[in-house]
Formats: C-alpha cells, sequence, structure tokens
C-alpha cells in the first residue's frame, strides 16, 4: 500500500502552515525560512524500510522507519521527538510526541496529488505536493 507514494514530489501549495509552526512551538526565524521553502518530497522504500527525505534550498532532511516501529526522531526544526508511522485507510499516518505534546501529520495520494494534512490540537495546516515526471 505505500507504493502509491513513491516518487518525488514537488510541493504546490501550503495553507495555514505559519499557525501550524506556531502551535508547535517553532521560532518566528525558523518559520519565516519554513514558509519560504518549497520542499520536494522523495519517498523510497527498500527491504520493508521507507526513506522520506525533504529537500529545499534550506535544508535537507531523511528519516528511515518501518511501519509501526516507534523510533527517535531529530525534526527539521530541531525537536527531538518519539514518531511511529501507521498506515491507516491508506493514509500514512506520522505522530510525533515530545514533551507531553502530540502532533499528526497525515499523507495521502489522490488524483495524483500527495496532500500532507499537519494537525496540532486545533490547528490543522494542508500542504499540496505534485509528482514531478
Amino acid at each position: 500500500m505505500v507504493e502509491q507514494f513513491v516518487g518525488t514530489w514537488k510541493m504546490t501549495a501550503s495553507e495555514n502552515f505559519d499557525e501550524y509552526m506556531k502551535a508547535i512551538g517553532v521560532g518566528f526565524t525558523t518559520r519565516k525560512i519554513g514558509n519560504m521553502a518549497t520542499p520536494s518530497l522523495l519517498i523510497s522504500v527498500e527491504g520493508g524500510v521507507i526513506s522520506l527525505k525533504s529537500q529545499s534550498t534550506f535544508k535537507t532532511t531523511e528519516i528511515k522507519f518501518r511501519l509501526d516501529e516507534e523510533f527517535d526522531e531529530a525534526t527539521a526544526d530541531d525537536r527531538k521527538t518519539k514518531t511511529i508511522f501507521t498506515l491507516e485507510d491508506g493514509r500514512l499516518v506520522q505522530k510525533q510526541s515530545w514533551d507531553g505534546k502530540t502532533t499528526t501529520l497525515e499523507r495521502e495520494v489522490q488524483d495524483g496529488k500527495l496532500t500532507a494534512k499537519c494537525t496540532m490540537n486545533d490547528v490543522v495546516a494542508v500542504r499540496t505536493y505534485e509528482k514531478e515526471a
């Protein structure tokens, strides 16, 4: 089921991302940089290990994980989280927990586009990506 996510995706739209970054505690300067970045997502699978790489002119991050196995993640904004990915109804769901807080990122492919819905409490941001040829 993860195969639908495999490929290179270029961000084409971002809604409410500044508010989401505020909600998870990202500082002003990092938010400004984050709002200007238009990252590409490179998703691959090898031997049951999923690689999720985010590349932009500002920063490149990569995490490798197996579904349903918690791991330590150092996020692009330098949070140290306990993270787990699950597959739920065709969506790739990422839960990050740190300092008593939890945020959820749901990635879904529909009509050839990948959407990432980022939720922290009642704040929701949606980032849209299109597959590169």
